[in-house]
């Protein structure tokens, strides 16, 4: 049995995230998988996500996971790592865009100060 698996949905930077987790757990089976089965019989589950979140959500729905991914996240150990973790959001500033609805709440845009001088201009 895989103790970990990395969801493989079509985005995220998987290699990095693999390579991060046999690092900080060595003892462990760690799993990149786009398999069904094997997200479910995973104990831990890891959703990293990269770009945009419109992008994200569209690729989790194309590649049939989103039933599987939101079931391991309500049932068991779930690290969503960047736009991962801003999908278990019911909706998202970015794009807006409707998320799994994991957490009741909505993702917000971070704003730096930069982003409001660069405004003003």
């Amino acid at each position: 049995m895989t103790d970990i698996v990395v969801v493989d949905y079509g985005m995220g930077n998987l290699r990095s995230v693999a390579k991060a987790l046999v690092h900080v757990a060595p003892n462990r089976a760690i799993t990149v998988s786009a398999d069904p089965g094997v997200i479910r019989a995973a104990a831990r589950v890891v959703l990293p996500g990269q770009s945009a979140m419109p992008d994200c959500m569209r690729c989790l729905d194309e590649s049939g996971l989103r039933e599987v991914v939101d079931e391991a996240a309500r049932r068991r150990p779930f690290l969503g790592i960047c736009l991962g973790l801003q999908m278990l959001f019911e909706m998202s500033e970015e794009g807006p865009t409707p998320g799994l609805g994991v957490f009741a709440r909505r993702g917000r845009q971070v704003r730096s100060r930069r982003d409001d001088v660069v405004a003003r201009e």
